[in-house]
């Protein structure tokens, strides 16, 4: 069974960092591109960062452009975005999900991570 477990969220103070990472079960995650969205209260999900299979491109939303680094380490199974200069309106619920290809619509999703920055 596919699975997407998110690990790494806290509570953090604005400027500071945190390491996301999503972490896959029952299946190799090289065969998929992986995204990372993002769900505040009362706020639709919007995505974040996106990786390709390979790890030849990225993408990023324009909010976290600078800030954000996704990455992948596929002999762990694991991809991984780095969250610096951490600011209030990050604040949100942070999904993984994957796709053969990079979307704003992936069928598999993971269960989510809470970020909170406050000081």
């Amino acid at each position: 069974q596919l699975q997407l477990v998110e690990s790494g969220g806290g509570l953090v103070q604005p400027g500071g960092s945190l390491r996301l990472s999503c972490t896959a079960s029952g299946f190799s995650l090289d065969t998929y591109a992986i995204g990372w969205f993002r769900q505040a209260p009362g706020k639709e999900r919007k995505g974040v960062s996106c990786i390709t299979r390979s790890g030849d491109s990225t993408n990023y939303a324009d909010s976290v452009k600078g800030r954000f680094t996704i990455s992948r380490d596929n002999a762990k199974n694991t991809v991984y975005l780095q969250m610096n200069s951490l600011k209030v309106e990050d604040t949100a619920s942070y999904y993984c999900a994957a796709h053969y290809y990079c979307s704003e619509t992936m069928p598999y999703w993971g269960q989510g991570t809470q970020v909170t920055v406050s000081s």
